[in-house]
């Protein structure tokens, strides 16, 4: 982001160089009379999806290199199987806000699976990826949707390290 506030510097002077001298243009912000409203969405409005809370099992306790588990589901809960003694209390469920047109039926789209890596090259799975969405998912009179969701990691053999993936996420009006 630093670098994109000297280049839009640049192009402001540049821009006002162009003007003759003694003249400056520009757009009255005061001019118009406020409002307290929000803006009010149409119903051919996009949706916007905005992710509040990242799905993180932090640490885990491995009692051994075998295979084992770990699970966040999306009211919080966790478990844990195996090779997998224990879940850190830090772990958190993910957490996704949508707006859009109030009312509005939606089909949200979640990968059941994603794979997952670390920078030394390390992979892992996630998967039985759930959510506490509605069979119907709708956006209330205000245009909002919040929902979590969860999922199971699977650990397997010498697993140490940070791992990281995309969890794509596809919302859309019905």
């Amino acid at each position: 982001m630093n670098r994109v506030k000297p280049f839009l510097a640049l192009v402001v002077m540049a821009l006002a160089a162009a003007w003759p001298e003694g003249h400056v243009a520009a757009q009255c912000r005061l001019c118009g009379q406020p409002t307290t409203q929000a803006p009010v969405a149409t119903p051919d409005a996009d949706v916007q999806l905005q992710l509040e809370t990242t799905l993180s099992f932090d640490r885990l306790v491995l009692s051994g290199a075998g295979n084992g588990a770990a699970t966040i589901r999306p009211d919080g809960g966790t478990g844990n199987e195996g090779s997998v003694s224990s879940i850190s209390s830090r772990a958190t469920v993910g957490m996704v806000t949508v707006h859009g047109a109030p009312n509005r039926s939606l089909r949200v789209d979640i990968p059941r699976r994603i794979d997952l890596y670390s920078l030394s090259g390390g992979h892992i799975i996630l998967d039985d990826v759930t959510t506490d969405l509605p069979s119907t998912p709708r956006l209330d009179a205000a245009g909002n949707l919040n929902f979590h969701f969860g999922g199971r990691l699977l650990v397997t053999g010498d697993t140490d390290g940070q791992y990281r993936g995309d969890l794509p996420i596809t919302v859309e009006y019905l």
